[in-house]
């Protein structure tokens, strides 16, 4: 099993939430061909492409990553950290359990969103910030720990999400724009990327990466690194604190 869990964009996208970056206009039209490319881009390389139905009473629904943390066989739906993005989890349940997956909830007041999640290996770092609390934290631990994994706590505090500022390599190297992480330090091993864009990434596999068009210096880094990257347009969410982690939630086969 192999899918991609993936969810439209909601008609009031551009009214969607700020918490780092100055609001600009967003062309929904534009956003919505771009998700229809970076969907697309997906299945190309492999993944099978499940929807979770669309929530246009939400503004940042077509962020799908913050509902929902798999690992392993388990499915964390998480219980976010803004009041007005908590009903994007109602629909996403009934998807992940349809996929066989174990389900595991984040409960109030523990908050979690799924961009604070990044996972390499068997350690999980987890992004305390604006989203995510302690609370919450520790309830996930408790969750993922019996099935081997170590959770550490990062602190974040200057991104909207901890992915909004650091990722991995299939590597396990760390990469991450240097202005917005908290410490450094946190991680074994650290790559400072050259454009904010450039921070983000999905490991597709061993050589293949997908990411921000807008971070060419960035690219050309990974390749100079022998990775294979693949670019996706994704300028209209990226004004809105998006992207290449957030409008997916990958269920890697086992």
């Amino acid at each position: 099993m192999t899918v991609a869990l993936v969810r439209r964009t909601s008609s009031r996208l551009a009214e969607g939430l700020l918490t780092h970056i100055e609001r600009q206009p967003v062309d929904i039209d534009l956003a919505r061909k771009q998700w229809a490319s970076y969907v697309q881009t997906l299945s190309e390389v492999g993944w099978n492409i499940v929807e979770v139905p669309e929530l246009n009473s939400c503004a940042d629904s077509v962020f799908i990553e913050d509902t929902v943390v798999i690992y392993g066989d388990v499915a964390i739906i998480t219980n976010p950290g803004n009041d007005a993005r908590k009903p994007e989890i109602v629909d996403v349940e009934p998807i992940v359990r349809g996929l066989g997956l174990r389900i595991h909830y984040i409960d109030s007041p523990g908050t979690l969103d799924g961009g604070d999640v990044l996972k390499v290996g068997q350690t999980v770092y987890v992004g305390r910030g604006g989203r995510t609390n302690q609370h919450g934290i520790d309830q996930f631990a408790e969750i993922v720990e019996p099935y081997g994994a170590t959770v550490v706590t990062v602190p974040t505090t200057k991104a909207l999400h901890l992915k909004s500022a650091v990722t991995a390599l299939p590597d396990g190297t760390f990469i991450g724009w240097e202005p917005v992480v908290d410490d450094i330090s946190v991680f074994p091993t650290f790559l400072s990327m050259p454009e904010e864009q450039g921070a983000h990434v999905v490991v597709v596999d061993d050589k293949r990466v997908l990411m921000s068009a807008r971070a060419p210096r960035s690219a050309e880094l990974l390749r100079q690194r022998g990775l294979q990257p693949i670019l996706v347009d994704i300028s209209e969410f990226e004004k809105l604190e998006g992207c290449v982690t957030c409008l997916s939630v990958r269920v890697r086969g086992n």
